[in-house]
């Protein structure tokens, strides 16, 4: 085995010359992929200017230096373009959306994120399944339901005001 079966880092060879060269690329694989953190997620081209140890996660599509590298992660690293091959569960921290993300084995998808609005669902079912009958469906054994204080109401919006 020349690599490590979870981070594919490279492993010295027994009598290897050069030595530093293998460990310096296996701590800098370390460093791109360890509490990973992304700028952004489905980005098809590189950007104009990254800085050294930059890292997207590379979408769809991808054309120019991240062509035929969709769902890897691209470090730019020394310069140039290094990707990685994500395994299934591996995650990232997407900067530019503040979610963070999953790799399944085929694509990164929101993982544990809880949104802080919800607007024009067609369904919603809590602990249940909603249906087209019944749009807003719940399975609780309890339930509160409570006015907002007078201090806390907004103003009404009067469309004919």
């Amino acid at each position: 085995m020349s690599q490590t079966p979870h981070l594919d880092l490279p492993l010295l060879a027994a009598a290897q010359a050069q030595k530093h060269v293998t460990h310096n690329e296996a701590i800098v694989s370390l460093d791109a992929l360890v509490h990973l953190a992304v700028k952004e997620r489905g980005r098809a081209a590189p950007p104009a200017s990254p800085a050294e140890g930059d890292r997207y996660l590379v979408g769809s599509g991808a054309t120019g230096g991240f062509a035929g590298q969709e769902s890897r992660i691209a470090l730019f690293d020394l310069g140039a373009w290094r990707f990685f091959t994500p395994r299934p569960g591996w995650q990232a921290y997407v900067e530019a959306e503040s979610i963070f993300v999953a790799f399944d084995g085929a694509e990164w998808k929101a993982s544990g994120s809880v949104p802080e609005q919800l607007h024009n669902l067609d369904r919603l079912g809590i602990g249940t399944t909603a249906d087209g009958l019944n749009r807003l469906s719940a399975k609780l054994n309890a339930v509160l339901f409570a006015a907002l204080a007078a201090e806390e109401e907004e103003p009404a919006i009067c469309a004919s005001c």
